[in-house]
Parts: C-alpha cells; structure tokens; sequence
C-alpha cells in the first residue's frame, strides 16, 4: 500500500451560524460544532484510507471562544499521521465575522478514526509520509498521543509507550 502525504487528507468547511444551531444566548451549540468537526474530519480520514471511516474516540476539546449567530465557521481538518487502521485527524476551528473580515481561533482537538470493510471490521490503512518540517512535526507528536490514549484507556503499559517516554525524558534533559 503506497504511503501518502498529509495534504492529501486536507479538508475545508466553512459554516453559517444559523439561528437553529444557536443556544439562547445566540451562540454556536456545542454539539452543533462537534457535529461539524466530525464531518470535516471523517472526510479527511476517508480521503486519505479511500474507504469508510467512523469516529473511535475525541480527545479532550475545549471551547475558548463563542461561535455568535451570523459568524462564518471555518474548519480545517487533517491526517497527522495513520497507524494500522487507525488514523489520527486534527481539527483547527475559527470564526469569522464577515462584517469586519475579522477571524478568531476557537477550538482545536484530535478525532482518532478507524477505516471499516463493508462488515464495519478495521482493514490496514496507507501509511502517512511528512512532506514539511511542520508535517514531520505533527506525525510526531501524533505517536506519543496515541500512546497517551492507550495508557489512559488502559490498553497500554507506561513502561511500554517507547515515544511518550522518549519525549519526556528529553523534556527533562532540557529543562
């Protein structure tokens, strides 16, 4: 299975806040945006496996700026890096206010997907090759959060996880 680049999976979505996706302070509901976050983010991992994916878990998100009715959504999705049938997807989220052209940073956060068969069993996946410094970066980081995921869920031994402590025990040597 041939490898592929990062920029193949790049995924581009742009919504209006529409008065039925707001709460009653007239803001973007937060299911609403995860709503939008798992589509951008499935058809990513779906560009870069070339079959169907579902959504495994959501790393922890968090909502640092209200989304107001009226602003444009802009979310850009992207494979950091696929394992065997999993493949981990970031998702970069801002407003904008079309009024001023002004845009804001509102959420980030990383959805792991699996590609299923037919039968929804996990099938093998290409493999992910970095093109840039920011892409090799981004793969990196990618293997010691999933070994993160797999300690906090308990399928993976500290004493295990090769890149987490690897990373950490650089970290410590620099500070």
């Amino acid at each position: 299975m041939k490898s592929k680049a990062p920029s193949v999976s790049r995924t581009r979505m742009n919504e209006l806040v529409l008065p039925n996706d707001t709460n009653t302070l007239g803001n973007l509901m937060g299911g609403r945006l995860l709503h939008f976050m798992d589509v951008a983010a499935g058809i990513a991992a779906m560009r870069h496996s070339n079959r169907t994916c579902v959504t495994a878990s959501v790393d922890n998100v968090d909502f640092k700026s209200a989304i107001a009715l009226g602003e444009v959504v802009l979310i850009e999705a992207v494979v950091n890096r696929a394992f065997t049938t999993s493949m981990e997807v970031e998702i970069d989220v801002w407003a904008e206010d079309t009024a001023s052209g002004q845009r804001r940073k509102c959420n980030r956060a990383f959805f792991t997907f699996v590609a299923v068969d037919q039968s929804g069993r996990p099938i093998p996946i290409p493999a992910i090759e970095p093109e840039t410094d920011d892409e090799r970066e981004r793969y990196e980081a990618a293997a010691r959060r999933r070994e993160l995921r797999l300690i906090l869920s308990g399928r993976l031994d500290l004493a295990r996880a090769d890149n987490l402590r690897e990373h950490l025990a650089a970290a410590t040597v620099d500070a």
